[in-house]
């Protein structure tokens, strides 16, 4: 048990040290991630002020704060096509990894916290700065809040990884899987709530969206970093994030195996 944890951390922080290699990226996803940060503050602003006073509780405070935790954790959380597994399986490399004696999604994972602590503190923590200094934000008052929303964060970047994963090994059954991916980003980034708080969606929509898992990825992290969800209502929110990624880890660990059974690997 040792062993493998000792294992899992050396795979989270060669994905650090991996992410860390690529500064000029770091650098141009500050800088966009700040620019869209402004956009994004600016129009929902604007609509909160335009409908009047608050919408869906959100007033111009919140909506901005809103905003630029979404711009925080863009970095961190992958909503957008990861294809590293689907391209080693099409290759047939994925045979290698089947040789290691950790779950092939596990390994994947760890990796991908490396990569996600990177890029919060590279570009997540620059997005606060420039957020609390262009239209303001609110920020967790306590310790606790503060522990809570980074647990929060760590379960968002563990889900929305494995929801791509599971896209992945949709390669053991199809030869291309980009429609798939792109299909699946687009609904994810919808029903995540990256472009407009869930609380605004009409009810049928909140709906749909509260029987995914895509609200955990976005909405639920920034609600309890500003606040919008504090007390027993942020304590409910990261078990239903727990209640996701125990469920998708074990789709992913199920669907795995059957693609294993699956896959065929010619060639020397």
């Amino acid at each position: 048990m040792r062993g493998d944890l000792r294992t899992y951390w050396l795979l989270a922080r060669a994905g650090f040290r991996r992410q860390a290699t690529y500064r000029l990226a770091l650098a141009a996803g500050i800088f966009t991630n700040s620019v869209f940060g402004v956009i994004r503050a600016s129009i929902l602003v604007s609509a909160v002020a335009g409908a009047g006073a608050a919408v869906a509780g959100y007033d111009a405070r919140s909506v901005s704060s809103y905003a630029w935790w979404g711009q925080v954790l863009i970095g961190s959380v992958a909503l957008w096509g990861w294809s590293e597994m689907a391209d080693r399986v099409h290759s047939g490399d994925i045979a290698a990894d089947f040789l290691r004696p950790l779950p092939l999604h596990l390994t994947y994972l760890a990796a991908d916290l490396g990569r996600a602590a990177l890029a919060l503190l590279a570009r997540g923590a620059p997005m606060l700065a420039v957020g609390a200094l262009y239209s303001g934000m609110t920020f967790p008052a306590a310790p606790t809040e503060w522990a809570l929303g980074l647990l929060s964060i760590a379960l968002a970047v563990a889900a929305a990884f494995l929801g791509n994963y599971l896209v992945n090994c949709a390669a053991f059954w199809l030869v291309e899987i980009r429609g798939l991916t792109l299909a699946y980003s687009i609904v994810a980034t919808l029903l995540a709530g990256l472009f407009v708080p869930v609380h605004w969606f009409p009810d049928w929509l909140r709906l749909v969206a509260a029987a995914t898992p895509f609200p955990s990825f976005i909405q639920t992290p920034v609600d309890i970093l500003s606040g919008f969800a504090a007390g027993p209502a942020a304590w409910r929110a990261v078990a239903v994030q727990v209640g996701w990624v125990l469920a998708l880890g074990v789709a992913g660990a199920s669907v795995t195996a059957a693609g294993r059974r699956r896959l065929e690997v010619q060639g020397g």
